[in-house]
């Protein structure tokens, strides 16, 4: 399987999921989830994709600092419909990496490991989410602003022809690889693109 470079230099996600541990699928329920996990999962990598997995990422180490974060522990929300726009998009890439569901999630073994109705939409905030901390109510609004990493104007030009099956085999290889240079330059320049407002 080739796919960038850049994929496996993302910073993975450890977690500790006690649902995990429970079941004997990872020694002490601790885990790891890479960008690649993610991408697979969205099969597609984009800037919404990454913006999903910073979010989670810089959002789980504002609630959790030092501290694993919990896997099942976490409830997130949503500004937005599940409809609207690229918002179901983040939420699938948040529930995999964090449990959270709606409502079609885990319903527990003797009311431990609970996964469902974890996440919510329609919720009056401004960020682009809000990981709560289910065990101590803290909270984290994360804010993901793309438009500060441009991609190139070659995109636009190629997208279309792309779209249209009148590509060169030069210019479907080039546009995936410009695109993939915005989602690498995204995540380079992370602490530019996501701003955190933590409340406890």
């Amino acid at each position: 399987m080739t796919y960038p470079d850049f994929f496996d230099q993302v910073e993975k996600i450890l977690l500790k999921d006690e649902l995990s541990d429970f079941l004997g699928v990872f020694e002490d329920g601790i885990m790891e989830i890479s960008y690649l996990d993610i991408v697979k999962s969205a099969g597609h990598s984009c800037p919404t994709i990454a913006g999903a997995y910073l979010m989670t990422l810089k959002g789980l180490k504002a609630l959790y600092g030092k501290d694993i974060p919990s896997r099942g522990g976490v409830s997130v929300e949503f500004r937005d419909s599940e409809e609207t726009e690229v918002t179901g998009v983040i939420a699938n890439a948040v529930e995999n990496i964090t449990g959270a569901t709606a409502v079609r999630g885990f319903k527990g073994i003797g009311g431990k490991f609970i996964r469902h109705s974890l996440m919510r939409f329609h919720v009056p905030i401004d960020s682009s989410l809000r990981l709560i901390r289910n065990d101590n109510g803290n909270s984290v609004d994360v804010y993901y602003t793309p438009e500060k990493v441009p991609g190139d104007p070659r995109i636009q030009q190629l997208m279309p022809v792309v779209l249209q099956g009148k590509a060169s085999v030069e210019e479907k290889k080039l546009f995936g690889t410009l695109w993939q240079d915005r989602v690498r330059n995204i995540f380079s320049r992370a602490d530019e693109v996501i701003s955190l407002h933590l409340h406890q």
